[in-house]
């Protein structure tokens, strides 16, 4: 059954770039493995956001899809699989005509020869002849043209390609273990040397999923951490975690603000730091005591966040 991936990320077909990036980052939040551990039904609808998301985000890929859905796609890597490998057609289709190559049985390829070249009364119909293999006759045979590379996209982990490891994909019936390096970028280009179909190169372009609570700048990782009103002004102490899974007891000092970072040296990605930057949540006032409470407050500790240019 054909899939909807406006349907799946929960946004019209008008959608604007930004809507459907805050759709995929809701959705991809709450069915991610992590929230979700064993929960097969959820891991589904995570693989399905993400390659709805990979298609939408896309500005060609979407246009195809908008015009031919899923068959404008083409062959490719969808959630880390390859199904079919990459295909070729004979004949016309997107590409025009002659776009491509379907292997056809010697057979058939003898009788349309036969076709359009003759070679009737019955005699043997030499293929050799008109490709200039060497047969019988001395002829020479011509070099086989160079094998063509062929690109995909596969889809990995956050975690994979922060802090390295190893990835299984499925080609032409082949499992292949994918070496991802630590520290891989989002558009980053592995070769594969006689993977592709007719021993050519396979060209994997990397696509990388995004992580429910970290962010990536370069080698650093940005965590937020949320304090309330009285950790932000008093200081306390966090047990902050890391992507390697372990966690790091953090001294937030006294009077910190919201969009303050603290850093913790080596732990990002390959070599890279990890900073916590603060987010501080502000209740309003639930009653007449606590009104004044703030306001004595204010009184006793004045402050003139609005001072300097452009407020001056």
């Amino acid at each position: 059954m054909a899939r909807d991936y406006y349907q799946t990320l929960g946004v019209s077909k008008n959608a604007t770039e930004d809507e459907i990036k805050r759709a995929h980052r809701k959705l991809a939040r709450q069915y991610h493995p992590d929230r979700n551990p064993g929960d097969k039904q959820a891991e589904s609808q995570f693989k399905e956001v993400q390659e709805a998301y990979d298609v939408l985000s896309d500005k060609t890929k979407r246009a195809q899809y908008d015009r031919f859905g899923e068959a404008g796609l083409g062959a490719g890597f969808r959630g880390g699989q390859a199904p079919g490998g990459p295909q070729f057609h004979w004949g016309t289709g997107p590409g025009g005509p002659g776009a491509g190559f379907q292997q056809v049985d010697p057979a058939e390829a003898e009788a349309m020869f036969r076709q359009i070249f003759g070679g009737g009364g019955g005699e043997p119909f030499d293929m050799d002849s008109i490709f200039g293999r060497r047969g019988r006759g001395g002829r020479t045979r011509r070099p086989e043209p160079p094998a063509q590379e062929t690109e995909s996209e596969v889809t990995i982990p956050f975690v994979t390609a922060a802090l390295g490891g190893t990835v299984n994909l499925q080609l032409d019936g082949r499992e292949l273990a994918i070496k991802i390096p630590a520290g891989a970028l989002e558009g980053q280009v592995l070769r594969l040397r006689g993977q592709a179909p007719g021993g050519g190169d396979l060209r994997l372009r990397l696509r990388i999923e995004p992580h429910p609570y970290f962010r990536r700048e370069g080698k650093n990782l940005v965590l937020d951490l949320p304090l309330s009103v009285s950790e932000a002004i008093l200081g306390t102490k966090v047990d902050v975690p890391t992507l390697d899974g372990s966690r790091l007891t953090v001294k937030v000092p006294p009077g910190t603000s919201s969009g303050t970072r603290l850093r913790l040296r080596g732990r990002g990605i390959a070599g890279g730091d990890q900073y916590i930057e603060i987010r501080v949540v502000v209740p309003a006032p639930k009653d007449e005591r606590s009104r004044e409470l703030i306001e004595e407050f204010a009184r006793l500790n004045p402050l003139s966040p609005r001072s300097g240019p452009p407020w001056d």
